[in-house]
C-alpha cells in the first residue's frame, strides 16, 4: 500500500521519502519499494527507490528523481526533513505513534485513525464501494479480519505461517500454484495453497515469522502480469492520498 501511495505522489511531482523497519515483511516484494532495504534499490513501474542513510543522501536522491528509503522505524528523520505531509501507511489496524503535530497535514490509512484525534484526514483502505475515499470526519471502516474478496475468495488466498520460526519459500512470485501444493515451510511445517492461482506475493526467505502471520498471497485470477504491477487497491488508496493533499492545500490557497 505504501508503495502505491509513494508511486502516485512521486509521479505527480511530490518529493517522497519512505521510512522502514530493518527487516521489512512485505509479501508483494516485486512491487514494494521496501526491497531497497535488502537490495540497495528497487524499481517499480519505472520509478527507482534507493536506500539512504541520512538527510544528505535523501537530498541527493531527490535531485536524481529517485525515492529515498530510510531504515527509521520511529520516523525520526521527519525532524530533519520537516515534511509538509506525513502519511502513516503502516496498516497496523491501529495508531502506533502518529500524532497530528508531526506535520501540517497528517493522513492515516485505514482503521485505527480518527480524524481530529490522530490525524487531519483518513483514507479508506477496505475493498468495496468506499475504497480510496477521503474521510474528513470520523474514521475508516472497522477491520473485518478478512482479506478483501477476489474472484469469490477471501481468507483462502492468503498464506499464513503454521508456526513461529525461520521462513523458507519454495516457489517464486509469478509461479502458478495448485490447491494443496506446498509453497513454503516454517521450521519443517508446510505452507500449502488453499486455492489455485498465481503466487502474487511471498515473504523473503530467511526471515523470522510469528505463527499465523501473513507470508504469502495467491491471486485466483491467474494473471501473471498482475504480480509485477501495483494493485488496483493500492493505486486507489494512492489516489485518495493525492486527493487529500490537493484538497487541503488548494482549499487553503483559495481561501487565502
Amino acid at each position: 500500500m505504501a508503495t502505491g501511495v509513494a508511486h502516485r505522489l512521486a509521479r505527480s511531482g511530490f518529493r517522497v521519502c519512505l521510512t522502514e523497519i530493518p527487516e521489512p515483511l512485505a509479501v508483494r516484494r516485486e512491487v514494494s519499494f521496501c526491497e531497497a532495504v535488502f537490495e540497495g534499490q528497487k524499481e517499480v513501474e519505472g520509478l527507482m527507490a534507493k536506500k539512504a542513510a541520512d538527510k544528505e543522501e535523501i537530498m541527493n536522491l531527490w535531485a536524481e528523481d529517485k525515492i529515498p528509503v530510510v531504515v527509521d522505524p520511529q520516523g525520526v528523520i521527519r525532524k530533519e526533513l520537516h515534511p509538509q505531509v506525513l502519511v502513516n501507511a503502516i496498516l497496523a489496524k491501529r495508531n502506533l505513534n502518529t500524532k497530528r503535530n508531526h506535520a501540517p497535514l497528517v493522513i492515516g490509512l485505514g482503521p485505527g485513525f480518527r480524524v481530529g484525534r490522530d490525524c487531519h484526514l483518513v483514507v479508506e483502505t477496505n475493498r468495496g464501494h468506499r475504497l480510496g475515499r477521503v474521510i474528513e470526519e470520523g474514521e475508516a471502516e472497522a477491520n473485518t479480519g478478512l482479506p478483501g474478496e477476489i474472484s469469490g475468495y477471501t481468507w483462502e488466498r492468503v498464506l499464513r505461517a503454521p508456526a513461529t520460526g525461520k521462513f523458507q519459500g519454495k516457489k517464486e512470485i509469478g509461479d502458478r500454484v495448485e490447491k494443496g501444493e506446498v509453497v513454503a515451510e516454517v521450521e519443517g511445517f508446510s505452507v500449502a495453497a488453499k486455492v489455485s492461482g498465481v503466487l502474487r506475493g511471498i515473504l523473503r526467505s530467511g526471515l523470522w515469522v510469528q505463527e499465523k502471520m501473513k507470508v504469502g498471497d495467491i491471486d485466483p485470477r491467474g494473471v501473471r502480469e498482475h504480480c509485477f504491477t501495483i494493485s488496483e487497491k493500492a493505486r486507489a488508496i494512492g489516489g485518495g492520498v493525492l486527493e487529500a493533499i490537493l484538497m487541503r492545500y488548494n482549499r487553503s490557497r483559495v481561501s487565502n
